[in-house]
């Protein structure tokens, strides 16, 4: 058997979960499915079960404190060790955000991006505060730190981060197989064109809608635009509310199942994110053969490994071109697509399984 482990998984009943929870609930499963480790999920006191797409498979212990004095506790106290529930282990893993004791065991914290530090101002104080305390007791107290790319591993070194305390470790994607009975049914269901741009994920000012809104409004292709997720925080007039118009339209959260067809009936995926850990829909997209277009110099180039249309985030026009030159070419969407496929197919769970296991027995040693 493989070191023990107790890993905090409480993002799965944040508000918003982002792509922190869903990073950390496909990592623990793959970790579980691929390798010996024994895992222990940790979170706080909560009278409803999580998501059922963000349920943890693993076991999880239920410290007998709410969300925010457990937050605090940690981070200001440094107590409650976690053996009081879990019993014996041999790492505590810091998945995102808080950081738990030590616990008399080695600690592992994984940090996915440092957005906070670069645009302040598009955190509320108390976030960049708890963001903060949890960067500076990595820095101190974590014997290795994980990232998701190189562009954290960079901030990551630049906040003060040793380069041997870092393992960047990707995250992986599989590609769903989807029947045309599934195609026709989530068509129907949200009324959907046959030809569509679509972007994914939580509405907050880093993601950079107004952008995507603005050059979608310019581009000559007559595509519409669909929007899918949670709107999480920021000027909520920029994002807008489920619902719509012909033109564009929020969808709101839908299921994985429902996700992963509307990756594949779109036309173009875009995310023009201002920065990112590492850009998790852009994955999904390319392992379904979406054509994708992305930010240059960012985490999601890094994923897109040269697969993707890269545009100029900050230039409305540069990203309408994207969309005018894909839409309008059916060889360069198909090339796209299998380029797309090709690059998906080398980030997968079990890889990052693997190496996540092998942090956890290297801490050990």
């Amino acid at each position: 058997m493989g070191p023990r482990v107790a890993a905090v998984v409480e993002q799965s009943w944040h508000r918003v979960p982002g792509g922190t929870a869903t990073s950390t609930i496909r990592t623990l499963d793959a970790v579980a499915r691929y390798t010996d480790v024994e895992l222990v999920g940790l979170a706080a006191r909560h009278r409803e079960p999580a998501p059922t797409d963000l349920a943890p498979t693993i076991p999880v212990e239920h410290l007998p404190l709410s969300r925010l004095a457990l937050y605090e506790a940690w981070h200001r106290l440094r107590r409650p060790a976690v053996t009081r529930w879990t019993g014996p282990i041999d790492v505590v893993h810091a998945t995102g955000g808080v950081m738990p004791p030590r616990s008399g065991a080695a600690l592992v914290a994984t940090i996915h991006d440092l957005a906070f530090l670069h645009r302040p101002e598009q955190f509320t104080k108390r976030g960049v505060s708890f963001m903060t305390r949890s960067l500076e007791l990595a820095k101190v107290e974590a014997d290795l730190v994980i990232v998701p790319s190189e562009a954290t591993a960079k901030d990551c070194r630049h906040a003060g981060i040793e380069q041997g305390q870092l393992r960047v470790i990707p995250w992986g994607c599989e590609p769903v197989v989807i029947a045309e009975s599934d195609r026709e049914n989530v068509r129907a269901a949200y009324s959907l064109p046959e030809e569509f741009v679509l972007w994914v994920g939580t509405a907050e000012p880093r993601k950079n809608l107004p952008s995507l809104l603005e050059a979608h409004q310019s581009a000559h292709a007559d595509l519409p635009l669909i929007l899918v997720g949670p709107v999480g925080w920021g000027n909520q007039a920029m994002y807008g509310t489920p619902g719509g118009t012909d033109r564009v339209r929020h969808l709101g959260v839908v299921p994985d199942s429902v996700l992963s067809v509307l990756y594949e009936l779109a036309t173009i995926f875009v995310y023009p994110s201002l920065m990112e850990g590492f850009g998790m829909p852009v994955l999904e997209a390319m392992a379904q053969g979406t054509p994708v277009i992305t930010s240059r110099g960012s985490a999601t180039e890094e994923v897109a490994g040269g697969a993707a249309r890269l545009i100029d985030p900050l230039d409305s026009g540069s990203i309408a071109t994207a969309i005018d030159e894909i839409a309008s070419d059916a060889v360069l969407r198909d090339k796209l697509s299998a380029k797309a496929r090709f690059r998906a197919a080398a980030l997968t769970w079990e890889n990052t399984a693997s190496l996540t296991a092998s942090v956890y027995r290297e801490v050990v040693r």
